[in-house]
């Protein structure tokens, strides 16, 4: 199964850093924030991997090539070029959606390029089991950081996610930028227009056509410079 990592946004709340350094590639604990994703990929077995760039993407292109010295196949989408800027994350989805699915396969793990996540495995059998299932994606949330303390979703007894309400622990979660994703999920958007995830995923949600887990290991969602300083001073 392949995978795309998120990596066109502009990371307007991480300048100044991001003005002349695509926030994928800034550094967390001596390697770029990407290079963490692509290590985990290629250690469970991924071996083909998306990442849909805009912003100074010919930097990321430039710092990643081929993917060959993580054992890796990188192929771009490269929406700065195609389109004058990012897509947006179901818009982006959509318009790399030749480049990641096959005869074999309509599912695809979906990663976001500025997450910090060192123990999150990229599981094969995980992903057997959701190519299996009749499911449109699975995601995993966190408990809610400060900045975001509404959380996105709720998660019920049967493991499918809420849009509307708590699940039954009386708890609305965030999502961790992390999932296994079916095409069709997408299919609704024309290839080229901008689109926002949260929408489909809370239509699907009611459809009960998303399931959804707890990640409790280490997870940072680095958006300013403070939080990037912060995770660095913490040491590995």
């Amino acid at each position: 199964m392949k995978a795309i990592i998120l990596a066109a946004g502009r990371g307007e709340r991480m300048r100044p850093l991001t003005d002349l350094c695509p926030k994928p590639l800034l550094e967390v604990r001596g390697k770029p924030l990407i290079e963490w994703h692509l290590e985990a990929l290629a250690r469970d077995g991924v071996r083909e991997v998306v990442i849909n760039t805009a912003w100074l993407e010919p930097q990321i292109v430039g710092a990643l090539g081929d993917g060959s010295r993580w054992g890796l196949a990188i192929h771009y989408s490269l929406e700065g070029r195609d389109h004058g800027g990012a897509l947006e994350t179901a818009g982006g989805i959509a318009k790399a959606l030749p480049l990641l699915t096959d005869a074999t396969t309509d599912c695809f793990w979906v990663v976001s390029g500025d997450v910090f996540v060192p123990g999150f495995r990229f599981d094969p059998r995980t992903a057997e089991r959701f190519a299996a299932s009749p499911l449109l994606a699975h995601l995993w949330l966190v408990a809610n950081p400060p900045y975001h303390a509404q959380g996105d979703f709720g998660l019920d007894a049967q493991g499918f996610g809420l849009a509307d309400n708590a699940g039954p622990d009386a708890q609305r979660w965030t999502y961790a930028n992390l999932a296994l994703c079916r095409a069709s999920l997408f299919g609704g958007i024309v290839p080229g227009t901008k689109a926002a995830l949260g929408p489909l995923l809370f239509d699907a949600m009611r459809e009960r056509r998303i399931s959804a887990e707890l990640h409790a290991g280490e997870w940072e969602n680095v958006g300013t410079p403070q939080q990037l300083a912060t995770l660095n001073a913490r040491g590995g």
